[in-house]
């Protein structure tokens, strides 16, 4: 049996009724951690773009805080809500991936249809295990691919799961998905953009053309990953179908969140940073050797990551983000505020990132980061190996609510959130 229906057979009997009390308990979780960094970003600069266009797609598919649109333009807009902060969560594998993006297509496609928070929970579970298996499958990155690819695949998954279709149909969701898409790793590397949001944002577009355009029955080939011309033949080789078999569905469990609002890999660096903040003379400092593990360096320590001049660049600059933790003694979305203060900047240039083989092969089970903090001759150390937020060193629900309110400033929704199985989607966003 071909891989494409293996994994139809294996969504298609996924039900509320079979997923773990745990696992739905986290996806209401994602769901409250996603909407609070959405709201967050209405009126960011990406999405003050992209609003201008709204009246260009008319529909009746609800926007995150807003109107209503097409279903496809507000699943970009919900998901570029979700992802441009780089505050939603994330799992770290093979391959990276920030499977709460997922949420933008589907309240975009649960307005529509009247779907409820169990139907939700149901298909988002089903889009955490397909795109967790994925990023244990292979490396993207390494291939010069991005891991979008995996997203929208995961996306087209939880959204057939969402409209009950048959195998059939799940199979022609994710090959429209994907055949015509395969994303390229450019929008992460060097001087980054807007696109980094973006790309997350047009695979939530793409995931949801293809399930409208297979309801409709529009059909599309049968083997997007296995057929001689597939993903596996073309874009990853060596990608390992085993991973992706399996009948579990707790793949969201391994997931983490994010106490900072930084590319994950910097989020230990943050933690390490703030146990040094009140024992530091900030005007003495004569080095900060950084200490960590390749992905970290590769991902956030290239040469374009010394001097970032805009938020994308400086949310996966590691220089920056120790420096602005240092310097404001704290890492919240105002630390983007002011990105070329002097002081950040000067001390950006005495930071040195070194990678340790030992900690290369922790990852991605421990994360970890050693700070040395020269001062006039003395030096003060940090160590973090899993950071807060780990599926290995949980938030509460506390904090996750903690972050929300933050965020957003909003209190009143939460518990519509917490017992949101008999709700229609709609009326929580």
């Amino acid at each position: 049996m071909a891989i494409e229906n293996n994994l139809a057979e294996f969504i298609s009997g996924v039900s509320y009724e079979n997923i773990g009390e745990d696992v739905k308990h986290e996806v209401k979780r994602r769901f409250i951690d996603a909407l609070g960094v959405a709201y967050s970003s209405i009126d960011s600069p990406p999405a003050s773009k992209v609003k201008k266009m709204i009246g260009l797609y008319p529909g009746n598919a609800k926007i995150i805080g807003m109107g209503t649109s097409s279903p496809d333009f507000s699943a970009f807009l919900n998901s570029l809500f979700i992802r441009y902060m780089d505050f939603n969560d994330t799992y770290l594998s093979l391959e990276p991936l920030h499977p709460s993006d997922m949420f933008g297509p589907l309240i975009s496609i649960s307005s529509i249809f009247n779907k409820t928070g169990k139907d939700l929970i149901t298909a988002a579970a089903v889009g955490y295990e397909i795109g967790t298996r994925l990023c244990d499958s292979t490396s993207l990155r390494a291939k010069g691919y991005d891991h979008v690819n995996f997203t929208e695949i995961a996306m087209a998954a939880a959204l057939s799961k969402l409209l009950d279709f048959n195998e059939n149909q799940i199979i022609n969701a994710i090959s429209i998905a994907l055949v015509p898409h395969v994303a390229l790793r450019q929008p992460r590397v060097g001087d980054l953009t807007m696109w980094k949001a973006g790309a997350a944002a047009n695979s939530a577009r793409n995931s949801v053309f293809g399930a409208l355009a297979t309801l409709y029955g529009f059909t599309a080939p049968s083997e997007p990953l296995s057929g001689k011309m597939g993903f596996k033949n073309i874009v990853a080789p060596d990608m390992d179908f085993s991973k992706l078999e399996g009948k579990r569905v707790d793949g969201i469990m391994r997931t983490y969140v994010k106490k900072f609002p930084v590319e994950y890999h910097a989020m230990a660096a943050v933690e390490g940073s703030m146990k040094l903040v009140n024992d530091l003379d900030m005007n003495n400092i004569d080095s900060i050797e950084v200490y960590t593990y390749e992905a970290a360096v590769s991902i956030l320590a290239d040469k374009e990551k010394w001097h970032p001049t805009n938020k994308e660049t400086a949310d996966h600059s590691l220089p920056f983000i120790i420096a602005s933790t240092l310097v404001n003694k704290d890492f919240w979305v105002n630390n983007y505020n002011d990105i070329r203060n002097k002081q950040i900047i000067a001390l950006m240039d005495k930071i040195h990132i070194t990678e340790l083989k030992e900690y290369t092969a922790q990852y991605p089970e421990k994360l970890p980061i050693r700070l040395e903090v020269k001062c006039r001759g003395k030096t003060l150390e940090s160590e973090i190996e899993i950071p807060k937020g780990h599926y290995r060193n949980p938030m509460t629900d506390r904090e996750i609510e903690s972050k929300f309110v933050r965020l957003t400033g909003i209190t009143d929704t939460l518990e519509d959130m917490w017992t949101m199985e008999d709700r229609e989607v709609v009326e929580l966003v």
